[in-house]
């Protein structure tokens, strides 16, 4: 097994599942010792290809990752963004099948878990299995919100609202401030989040900073008034569930 640093290589996942469900410290070192084997990967490289069979799961420790699923004319669609902590591919522990295909989007460092490990802590400590389940669940939830943005709102609204799903998750991963990030993604690709062409990304971004919501250098973005782009984005956090919802179910 790999290490980078002193940090455990699970740790980004024990955070994860904590946000859903508190752990006592037999499960958090369950976690801990789940069998894994880190691998470095390139920009653009493919982490789970459409109609792999799964034989593991694909935790992200560091760089940022999308989910893609690609049309017959070659066009491709983004479904999500992915960051450290995040299992990309946690539902194939159990469908089996990758039904999309999970791509770089930078360099990252990513464990694979055995798909049968993740069964087997799952059901073996019920409270890492309801943390997992809430994880897709969230997934889910994010994939309506994101279906809404692209079926129902116009361009600006749009990129605003992914601009400011970015800098929340951010923050609450512990990788940046809402308010001020490096945003890792080209035009084309806020383009495939978003139903846009690459020149209307590149309309909208110039147009939100004319109007003051937003400020760039490069990739950084910066936000004035979180209020400002709030209302241009028609953003509402609750979709994202940071709160920890399923922690009512370990109470009860």
């Amino acid at each position: 097994m790999e290490t980078l640093g002193t940090r455990h290589p699970l740790e980004p996942l024990l955070r994860k599942l904590q946000q859903w469900m508190p752990l006592d410290a037999k499960e958090a070192d369950a976690v801990r010792a789940l069998p894994y084997e880190v691998q470095r990967v390139k920009a653009g490289a493919y982490i789970v290809r459409d109609g792999d069979r799964a034989t593991r799961s694909c935790l992200l420790i560091s760089g940022f990752a999308f989910r893609q699923k690609l049309v017959a004319d070659g066009g491709r669609s983004i479904s999500a963004i992915h960051m450290c902590g995040d299992m990309v591919d946690l539902q194939n522990s159990l469908l089996g099948v990758a039904d999309h295909s999970v791509q770089a989007l930078t360099q990252c460092n990513v464990a694979f878990i055995p798909r049968e490990a993740v069964k087997e802590i799952a059901f073996a400590f019920p409270n890492v299995g309801m943390a997992m389940w809430c994880d897709t669940l969230i997934d889910a939830s994010i994939f309506r919100e994101w279906i809404a943005n692209i079926a129902r709102r116009d361009a600006a609204t749009r990129i605003a609202h992914l601009l400011c799903e970015f800098g929340v998750r951010l923050e609450a991963a512990g990788l940046g401030a809402k308010l001020a990030y490096e945003l890792p993604m080209t035009q084309e690709q806020l383009a495939d989040c978003t139903g846009l062409t690459s020149v209307h990304v590149n309309r909208t971004l110039k147009a939100l900073e004319a109007s003051g919501d937003i400020t760039r250098s490069i990739r950084h973005v910066a936000i004035a008034d979180w209020g400002k782009i709030s209302d241009t984005a028609d953003f509402q956090s609750e979709y994202l569930h940071l709160a920890p919802d399923c922690a009512g179910s370990r109470a009860a």
